[in-house]
């Protein structure tokens, strides 16, 4: 006991020394002036959730508090290094069956942690570490809030993508603590933030290191019970009753009705803000049980498992779990977009880069690029300015060839002309060394064929990032015809390490994500060449749940790209792929989306439709189309070509599709993928369906030999929900 109150007491404390007794979640620590530290510790694991148990330990914890023991305080605290408390347990949750189980276990955990709000005594959060939905939720309940300003401590009640609402006194607390306008926007976006923005929203009191955190703590629980002001003009019935109409139609426009955890926590939180704490807390019990009954929600759950698997995942789960030779060493070839995203990325993770060009000019314009990416972080509070001065050190420009024999992988980013890219491989193999593996981060063509230029084909593979490389997570690890299976797991180890999700894939015309969009990108430009109309053709697709219309996104891609890839998919599968005549056109004149200002849309302020554009209409056959119709039509062609990769095992399994998509493409993640909504409609009404289409002449809709086979046994992608 007084070595423990000695490390409280100095500026060397490390609150994860302190181990819980085998078995135990939380640990208690009373100091000679009287102030209870509890620490949070879940054994065997790395973070801390909350679950049954761990709430049953904070119920016993409390009971000794509040049983008269002259506790003058309590702090909270965390021994994990990078983990304060993640927040519930999901699966807990997913694996009830019964709506009553859920509501005691809500109404439990809103108990333990109301009752820190009525203790006599001054409590404090000691936040090192990611402080998340629950584990933000009991921070609120406390009269402080301290945090570190170290990079791994972060913020955030993220419910509402996860189909949920903070219900664990979040949608109640918050509007409270900084006004509800403020906690709106954070709630209702499902944010996470750095320390220092949780410090600038008021989220935190104060930004402490973490040597001095339980120092801090004690000294805010010295100030005894915190006093904050009202918020009064901004959470009174007057002002909410003047908000609330417009608010909701913007959230209606904005989610489209899909995602209802948004609407509800808006409700909750405008219904809560002017009732009693306990009026509110029930107002959220009610909203979670009302939601857990949501499809929605069940499919944003899954997509958080699956997050959770990518993040993990080995090649399959019956290969031993060796841990490979880690990536620290890197060169990226080719200082374009793409390779200067992707080298900006690697230094961001700490991995040194050398990038290298043809010439110092395209090199400097790469760096360049790659400053702005940093810059552009510093501006949004993601890094710091000596992060971004770190990063920039960590790459070395190289205008000329340079020695690769001490990388431990190279990525090809160069452009999309095979013939081009063997050579650039046939150099590489020459240059590097002999663990060395060679990645290209080609979006269609063949893999095992840049590897044959080489002597060792067993260390080449892909990994296509997906553009924006900062924002997009899904990174697909492309397996050639002779990848070994440990330069597999040493790409997919790199992938994990450095923050994005891998899905593996086999190496097949598009790989996977672009193999399906494709037909998708492609039939919506043939629609329109028969006549629907532009904006019909992407509000169409953003009411079904897609974040950009297809039209809108051919721009953004960039035409000559799109243009690229249907081409390199036509020449294999020039059966079912026809690549419209308006595309080769636009690329002619020189018509290439946002990168030349005009595509199918102008792109200026207003976004409008390109009115030259009509020449290429050549019927009216589309014309008449519902919204409905061509939903039908360009989902069907995604299901399709999906459908066709899992009976080709282009992936191993429907959720690797479905995963892929939605990361790779934002399919509307509220259906849960292509698969899992084929599903829900019905895979015997879609054949049904897709046959009279192709009946009709449209033989791109002929189902695959598997979706006939499903229709006609009655089987599902998911046979068990």
């Amino acid at each position: 006991m007084n070595t423990m109150v000695q490390e409280a007491e100095s500026h060397e404390f490390v609150p994860r020394v302190i181990p819980p007794p085998e078995g135990r979640y939380l640990h208690r620590t009373v100091r000679d002036d009287g102030i209870c530290v509890l620490t949070f510790d879940r054994p065997g694991s790395t973070a801390n959730i909350f679950d049954r148990a761990t709430l049953e330990e904070l119920q016993h914890e409390l009971d000794f508090i509040e049983s008269g023991q002259n506790i003058t305080g309590l702090i909270l605290i965390s021994a994990k290094p990078t983990i304060f408390i993640a927040g519930l347990d999901l699966r807990q949750i997913t694996e009830m069956t019964s709506l009553a189980d859920i509501g005691e276990l809500l109404a439990f955990g809103q108990a333990q942690i109301s009752r820190l709000t009525q203790l006599k005594i001054p409590t404090v959060a000691a936040i090192h570490g990611a402080a998340v939905g629950g584990g933000y939720e009991i921070a609120l309940a406390c009269d402080y809030r301290l945090a570190t300003p170290d990079k791994v401590t972060k913020i955030g009640l993220p419910e509402t993508n996860l189909g949920l609402l903070p219900a664990w006194g979040g949608a109640t607390r918050l509007p409270r603590l900084v006004g509800l306008p403020r906690a709106l926007d954070f709630i209702l976006a499902g944010k996470t933030t750095s320390a220092q923005g949780a410090l600038r929203l008021g989220l935190v009191d104060q930004l402490v290191p973490a040597e001095r955190l339980v120092r801090a703590a004690a000294r805010a629980i010295q100030k005894g019970k915190s006093h904050r002001p009202s918020h009064w003009l901004a959470n009174n019935p007057l002002t909410v009753a003047f908000l609330a109409p417009p608010m909701r139609r913007r959230l209606f426009q904005k989610t489209r009705g899909h995602y209802p955890a948004v609407l509800k926590a808006f409700e909750v939180m405008s219904g809560g803000v002017t009732r009693s704490v306990s009026a509110s807390l029930a107002l959220e019990r009610k909203g979670i049980l009302e939601l857990a009954r949501s499809e929605s929600t069940h499919n944003l759950l899954r997509l958080f498992f699956m997050r959770e698997r990518a993040k993990k995942r080995v090649l399959n789960d019956s290969m031993p779990r060796l841990e490979p030779k880690p990536i620290n060493h890197t060169a990226v070839i080719g200082a374009g977009v793409m390779g200067a995203g992707i080298a900006q990325w690697l230094s961001s993770r700490g991995l040194t880069v050398v990038l290298r060009d043809v010439n110092t000019g395209q090199v400097a314009h790469g760096m360049a690029g790659i400053a702005k990416l940093y810059q552009d972080g510093i501006r949004h509070h993601v890094f710091t300015h000596r992060d971004a001065r770190d990063g920039l050190d960590r790459i070395a420009p190289a205008p000329a060839e340079v020695p690769l024999r001490h990388m431990d992988l190279v990525i090809e980013a160069a452009v999309e002309k095979l013939e081009l890219k063997k050579k650039i491989f046939q150099k590489l193999d020459e240059l590097a060394g002999e663990e060395t593996i060679l990645a290209t981060n080609t979006s269609a063509l063949p893999v095992s064929e840049l590897a044959s230029a080489t002597r060792r084909p067993e260390r080449v593979l892909g990994l296509h990032f997906f553009n924006p490389v900062h924002r997009m997570q899904l990174v697909e690890v492309v397996a050639g015809q002779a990848t070994s299976p440990e330069a597999l797991l040493r790409a997919v180890r790199f992938v994990q390490r450095i923050g994005k999700l891998p899905v593996i894939v086999k190496d097949s015309p598009g790989f996977l994500v672009n193999r399906i969009l494709m037909p998708y990108l492609i039939e919506a430009g043939i629609l329109f060449e028969h006549g629907a109309d532009l904006e019909q053709l992407d509000e169409a697709m953003l009411d079904f749940g897609m974040p950009m219309g297809p039209m809108r996104l051919l721009d953004e891609v960039g035409l000559d790209v799109a243009l690229h890839v249907a081409q390199t998919l036509a020449a294999h599968f020039g059966d079912r792929l026809r690549v419209p005549v308006i595309l080769s056109r636009m690329v002619e004149a020189r018509v290439l989306g946002r990168k030349s200002g005009t595509g199918f849309y102008l792109h200026d302020r207003k976004m409008r439709p390109n009115p030259p554009l009509k020449a290429f209409v050549q019927s009216n056959s589309a014309h008449s189309l519902t919204r409905d119709d061509l939903q039908e039509r360009m989902y069907f062609l995604m299901l399709n070509e999906a459908a066709r990769c899992l009976e080709e095992k282009v992936v191993s399994t429907p959720e690797d599709i479905d995963f892929a998509m939605i990361m790779g493409t934002g399919f509307a993640p509220f259906r849960g993928g292509p698969l899992r909504y084929a599903d829900s409609l019905g895979i015997e009404k879609i054949v049904g369906a897709m046959e009279i289409l192709a009946d009709c002449g449209a033989k791109q809709y002929a189902p695959c030999v598997l979706l006939k086979q499903m229709a006609s046994d009655g089987s599902k992608f998911y046979p068990n929900p």
